[in-house]
This record gives structure tokens, sequence and C-alpha cells, in this order.
């Protein structure tokens, strides 16, 4: 066995580009049939930066295995590893957890097994000694994957909720498999936000068909930078717990250990030469590595033969060995890939794609139906529902993890994806909130990004408050102890958590709550000399005591003045002296003595990062609630219309609306991930979901159509390249399914704007039981809306509001056709939290 240069192993990863193609019906695929797997997989260039970084395998909605590949990358400094699958990276093993649509550095790829047709040059401490391009076509569908090594092996894959199966179709030959138990999703060279291998033990049992045992990991996206790691180890590392098993005896079953490295290697081999050979344990069956120790695994071999099939199915805990075995038993009782495959599409179809329904025949838009359907799959990915699998604490209530992420600033599921499962998933939903409260009671806080069992990073406010808040908002009551809720909510506006000293950010907590409280509760807004990232803060903070004051409501009325004083913090940083693109009043940094920063640049936010005044997201975005790309847009949704009176009134909100859709007027470089942007405005960001129907609170309903669908029909495909960014856990998706109903949501707000739909006739199940049907006439002819009816009634307002539909179904109606009119008369939708601060 020797070291391969990974320096010509990196040449030959950069002309691997698979061709990837939709599944031929194998399976019984009803509405699944409609789903493509591969929609965000790949960015602008047939690579995967600048994409939705997607996971493509077998998954069932909101489990914890996530079966499929884990790549390398072509080009690490375009390294898009988060969700395992690349489109030109080479194959270092099959895993059974992974994330989808995240950012920042990987989490997980842990319990992975590599087959392998030869041993030679290999040395299974080095993954790039066996790492193998993939040749043809890769093959997806719903709850099934496929995929051919170079080296001939054919891998085929499905999962249920908490375990997989692997079907490997050997050439004639030489037939291995490799189970690493230090492998993960590798960060870039030099990321300091990386994973480790912490430590853990293999057994393998009496017949050799079988291996048992646990390991422990750190780091991930949610953890921070490298001294964080060390921090991680301490306060964070997780425990997966593993059974695998084969339905054929291997020839020879042997654990390995040796100096543990990176998946890449670097930093943890001291030795100035190459990395060192394995130690095999011909005379044991068990191996353990202790803390940060070495790496091991076992290698096992069948005799070399005729082509043949090899299947493994394995089950991962968080709790123990025994509870991963259960689940193989229970979970994937057959041997046969396909009963594995039937049974996930068939929890697909009835938990998830059934309860929409749409006319499919000669006459539908097929590629509408494609994004439908596929927009509902991806939402569904995350987060992870581990009911019954938390190590931390005895709860009886749900517990969920992989909140990728609750915050206001890339991965945001609480801007529209929470408000869908309200409706479509009740009872998920409702578990996801009982969790949030149980976090809090027993770690402290409720997190804006959790997963690994770990709160972790916080960019601007304590967002999980707005989640709470629409639910209460919306009726959902249930199993939720909103009294506990309701003091979470004030932990997180009265308590400032303690500094975690990350280098991302020194000055306070990246963890949870929030980290500039002091300054807020203090002088009502975050200065600009005291604390990073003070215009996004602030403008988040608002939001959050607003919906702090929502809750209050029902649950401490005496508490609801003081929250709403407080969420009119955002109009302490508006300064009606700053001038941009011919308009006057942004949002700029303050001094905590009240003083302005005078040479403020409202188009620019240095370097949009942790420490800067706004976070991914330029002031003139978010001054005008249009909000660009990141973190504090979509935050003065409760009062739009202090917002519109200071920007000069109805015509000036229009014409700044009509600037963030001006070509060639960002200043501010997107990069590859901008998806070739030019606008202020950013659909691939989160914060601008909102911005093209704002339209709607100057009565100009139509306005909100021609941007909105503008942009869904720009910048939403059924390709692989067909999101402009990260999905971030299916935020992504929601935004464009709102936008094919024809409605879109405000958050801690029982309100629904309403935009033009995409289909004649649309029948969804809602509230579990109820029917929500919406009908459009005269969409041949256009997609302006020209009147709506809500339960037979004639509407004359742009919006309406939960009850009217959403608690016991009912039904929209929109007359459309192909001129804009002003058809709304009635009053513009609601600002609640409208208080005009005097100067």
């Amino acid at each position: 066995m020797h070291f391969r240069s990974t320096l010509a192993l990196a040449s030959l990863l950069q002309s691997v580009t698979p061709v990837i193609s939709l599944q031929d019906s194998k399976f019984k695929p009803g509405l699944s049939q409609y789903v493509n797997p591969f929609i965000g997989s790949e960015g602008p260039d047939g690579t995967g930066f600048g994409g939705g970084d997607i996971f493509v395998g077998g998954a069932r909605p909101f489990g914890v295995a996530k079966v499929g590949i884990d790549s390398t990358a072509a080009n690490w400094s375009t390294a898009v590893l988060n969700g395992g699958w690349t489109p030109d990276g080479n194959v270092t093993g099959f895993s059974m957890m992974h994330e989808s649509g995240t950012g920042g550095a990987p989490k997980y790829g842990l319990i992975a097994q590599m087959p392998l047709a030869s041993l030679e040059d290999v040395n299974v401490l080095d993954n790039m000694t066996y790492s193998q391009p993939r040749i043809g076509k890769d093959i997806a569908s719903v709850g099934y994957y496929k995929t051919r090594l170079k080296s001939g092996v054919e891998v085929e894959l499905s999962a249920s909720r908490h375990a997989g199966i692997m079907e490997y179709s050997f050439p004639k030959g030489e037939k291995h498999i490799l189970f690493d138990l230090s492998h993960y999703l590798p960060a870039s060279p030099g990321d300091t936000g990386g994973q480790l291998f912490a430590g853990g033990e293999i057994q393998i049992q009496e017949d050799d068909q079988s291996y048992s045992g646990y390991g422990t990991y750190v780091g991930g996206w949610n953890n921070g930078s490298l001294s964080a790691w060390l921090k991680s180890y301490i306060c964070a590392p997780f425990t997966v717990y593993f059974y695998g098993e084969f339905n054929q005896r291997p020839q020879q079953a042997q654990t390995f250990s040796g100096p543990n490295t990176d998946p890449m290697p670097r930093y943890q081999n001291l030795a100035n030469g190459g990395i060192s050979e394995p130690e095999f344990g011909n005379q044991t069956d068990k191996v353990t590595s202790g803390p940060m120790n070495n790496r091991i695994g076992v290698l096992l071999s069948w005799n070399d033969g005729p082509a043949s099939h090899i299947t493994s199915r394995v089950g991962i805990s968080s709790m123990s060995i025994d509870r991963a075995r259960s689940y193989v038993k229970k979970e994937i009782p057959s041997w046969k890939l396909n009963d594995t495959v039937n049974d996930a599409v068939d929890e697909w179809n009835q938990d998830v794609f059934n309860k929409i329904q749409i006319p499919i025949d000669g006459s539908a838009n097929m590629t509408h139906v494609r994004l439908l359907y596929s927009s509902l799959y991806f939402m569904h990915l995350m987060p992870s529902d581990r009911t019954g699998e938390h190590p931390l604490w005895d709860s009886d209530e749900p517990y969920w993890d992989d909140f990728y992420t609750m915050w206001i600033l890339l991965g945001d599921i609480f801007r529209c994806t929470v408000s869908f499962y309200h409706i479509f998933q009740p009872k998920y939903y409702e578990s996801m909130i009982r969790s949030l409260i149980d976090i809090w009671k027993h770690a402290g806080f409720m997190p804006d990004g959790r997963s690994g069992n770990w709160n972790g990073l916080v960019q601007g406010g304590s967002d999980a408050d707005n989640v709470l808040a629409d639910a209460y908002v919306k009726g959902l009551r249930g199993g939720i102890n909103w009294t506990e809720g309701y003091a979470a909510m004030v932990k997180d506006a009265e308590v400032t958590p303690y500094n975690t000293f990350d280098p991302t950010d020194f000055t306070a907590s990246t963890k949870e709550g929030r980290g500039a409280l002091d300054d807020w509760k203090e002088l009502g807004y975050v200065s600009y000399d005291r604390n990073t990232r003070c215009i996004s803060r602030t403008v988040e903070y608002s939001l959050n005591d607003f919906a702090v004051a929502q809750v209050a409501k029902g649950e401490s009325p005496a508490d609801v003045e003081k929250y709403l004083n407080r969420s009119t913090g955002w109009q302490n940083i508006w300064d009606e002296k700053v001038q941009s693109l011919g308009f006057e009043g942004f949002l700029a940094p303050r001094l905590a003595d009240g003083r302005f920063n005078s040479s403020f640049d409202p188009l620019l936010c240095g370097g949009c990062e942790w420490k800067d005044v706004s976070y991914e997201g330029i002031p003139w975005d978010c001054s005008v609630m249009l909000m660009r790309v990141a973190e504090y847009s979509f935050v003065i949704p409760h009062d739009v219309k202090t917002l519109v009176k200071l920007m000069g009134g109805d015509e000036t909100f229009e014409k700044r609306l009509d600037m963030m859709f001006k070509p060639n007027t960002s200043v501010q470089d997107l990069g590859a991930n901008g998806a070739g942007i030019t606008t202020l405005i950013n659909i691939g960001n989160e914060p601008d979901f909102a911005t093209p129907y704002l339209y709607n609170y100057i009565n100009k309903q139509a306005k909100s159509v021609m941007q909105s669908r503008s942009l869904a029909n720009q910048y939403f495909k059924d390709a692989a390249y067909g999101i402009p960014g990260n999905s971030d856990a299916g935020a992504m998706n929601s935004w464009l399914l709102w936008q094919m109903l024809g409605i879109y949501p405000i958050v801690t707000q029982p309100v629904y704007l309403l935009s033009s739909p995409w289909f004649p006739d649309l029948n969804m199940t809602i509230n579990g039981d109820k029917t929500l049907r919406i009908k459009a006439t005269g969409l041949d002819e256009g997609y302006f809306v020209q009147g709506v009816q809500i339960n037979g009634k004639s509407w004359t307002k742009n919006w309406f509001e939960h009850e009217d539909v959403m608690v016991n179904g009912g039904t929209i109606e929109f007359q459309l056709g192909k001129e804009a009119t002003e058809w709304e008369t009635g009053e513009v939708p609601p600002s609640p939290g409208h208080m005009q601060l005097s100067k």
C-alpha cells in the first residue's frame, strides 16, 4: 500500500463531471415521480459552487438517516461538500448522515462504507488513495439513489427513518468493503470550522457478518472556528451508535488502527513524511480509539471470484447499539432493496405529496408540476425528528435537531417554511415547537441554529421567538405548554448570554440568545462603537420583541406595552439625512452617544461579515424593508405603515420598491452565489422573500404579482442549476411553493398576502383533515388578478387572515387576465406593531 500524490489526484478530479438524470420509474412512484431530486445540485458553471448544496440520496420526511455519497472537492477554493453529493467530486464513502442545503463548514458524513474492487495502492488511513470517480449517470428518485464507480462497482441505496440499505454490485475479481469510523465530510484546507473524530469503538460480531460500536465527533458548521473545537470537545461532542450487517459472510474481517488524520490528510498527522501505514488487528475483533487518538475501522473481504451482489443494512442511534440494531430489524426487515424503496415512496406519497392534488393531464404544465412536488420534497428533508433519541436529558417531550436555521440571515426556515408546516404538517410542527421549548428548559436558551445536539451560531437575533409567535397567533395549542414557551421568549429578551469568545466575533455569544442585548436594553438600538452587526441586530431585535409582545397578549398582558415599545427600536437608527440613489432616509450605524456615522454609505456593508455593520446585507435594502442579501431584512413586517411614512409616503415607497428591481444597481459583489443578480434585490437570500409582495401595502397588488412571478420564472428551474443559491434546508423551495399557491405569509401575524396562483385548480389538505381549494379562471390568458372570491364572497382586500380559510378549510377563487388591474379597494395589510417614535 502506497501513498498517492494528492496533486495528481486533484488533477484527475477536475476532469470528472458525472452526467445526471432522473431515474426511470421502476418502483411504485405515484406523485413522487414528479420530484426531481437534483434541483439545486449544481451552480452556474456545472460544479456545486453557487448551487443549492442539496442532499441527494435516500431519505424519509424529516428522517434522521439520510443515506448518500460523500465526495471530495475538485477545487478546494470552490468546494461545496455540505450535502455530500457533488457533481464533480470523487466518492470517498456512502454514509448515513447528511444535511441538505446548508452553507458554512460541512456537518456529518458519518458511519460510512466504501466498496473497493482492489487494495492495490490503497492506504485505509488516507481516503485520497481509494476515492473513486463516478462514470455514466447518477440516477435518483424519491427514496432511491444509484451510481457506478470507476472501479466497476455499482451502488444502489435507500433509507428508512433511522437506517439504510446499500446494495453493491461487484465486477469479477476482488471484493472489499471498508468501514472507516473516523470518516466525515471535510472542510476546505485551512477552514477553521471543520469536524474532528474524537474517538470510538468497533466490535466485529462472532459471525463476522455484522459489526457495531460508536463514534464521537465534534465541530462542523454550528460549532464555529478552530479554537471552538476544543470547547466543543469539552461541551458539545455528539456520539452516534451503529449496527451494520451483511447478507453474506466475508472471508475475512480485520480491524485496523493508525495515526488520526483528517479525511484529507492535514492537521492531525504531525509526521513530516507521508501518511503512516495502518496496523491491522488480525488477532482481535475489537478496536478502540481514545480521545483525539487513532482513526479506526474495519476492512471486510470476500472471495476473489465472479461478479456478485453484497448487501448491507446499517442502523444508527444517539442512544445505544441495541437501539441502532432494532432500527435495522424493524425498519428494514427485508434484504431486497426495492422493498425499502417502495416503502419510502409510500411514506412520501402519503405524508407529503398526496396532500396537494392538481390536474395532471395533457394540458398541464409539467415543469410547474415538477417544481411543485420537488419543492415539497426538499422542504421535508430537514430538520430531523429525533424524538426518543435525545441523549442529554430525560424528557417526555419530542426532540428535533438539525434546525438549519431559524435565524433571519442565511438559513431562513422561519420566514415562510414554518408557516407552511403549520397548515400542512400540523402534528410535526407542534412537535417542533414543543422541542424548541424543551431545549430552553434543559439547555437554557432556544436555538437559532442547532445540530449534533448543540445550539450553535446566532448571526443576529433570537429568531425562535418569531417561530413561536407565528404559531401562537395562528392558534396552535395542542400539547404545547405556552406558559413555558413565553418564559423561553422572555429569557431571550431579558438575559444576555455568556460570551463564547468565538474568533468570528469575540464581542459576544455566537451560540444562542441576543449577544448585544445590553446595548439594546439601555439604548433602544445596538450601537456601532460597542457591538458588531449593529444595523442587522437592531432590526432583528425589533421583530423579536414584537414576537414577544404577540405571545404576551395571551400569556402576560401586562408585558405587551413594554415589548411593543421595544419593537420600535429600528426607528432609533433611521437617519433621515443619509442619501442614496436619489432617496433620503436610511438605517445607519449609530454611536452609543447618539451620533450617526457621517461617512456611512447605505449601498455597502463593509465585508458584510460578523464584525461589520450588517451581516451579509446592505442597509439600502434593509432600510426600505426590502432587504437583500441577508440577515436583517424582513424585520419590519410588523410596522410597514411607519416605514412607508418615513420614506415619504406611498408614492416614494413605490419608487423605492421599483429601484430594488432595477438592473445594474448593485455595487456589492455577490460572487458566484449571486446567480448573476445585478439588482438590489437578491431572491437567492431569504430576507428578500417578502420584498416583491410589499406593493400590497400600498394597494398595488398587480406589481407584487409581476415582480414575484418574474423572479420565480427567472431563477427557479426544473434543472440541476434550479435555485439561486443554497436551498437552506428547503427555505428556497418553500418560497417557490407559496408563490405557486398565490399566497405569501407574514411571519408573526395571522396574515397572508394574495398574489397569483400557478394552477387552475389545487386541492390542499390542511390541519390534518380540512381542504383548502385554490381555483384560477383565465390563467390561460394571463396571471394578473382581476378579482378574488374567498368562500364565495367577493373580496376587496389583497390579503386575508388565518381563520378565513386556514383553520377549517375553504376556497379562494382568482379571476385572472393579461392586464394589470388595481382590483383591490379595501384596506391595506395591517401593521399591528405601528408606533412612530417622536424625534
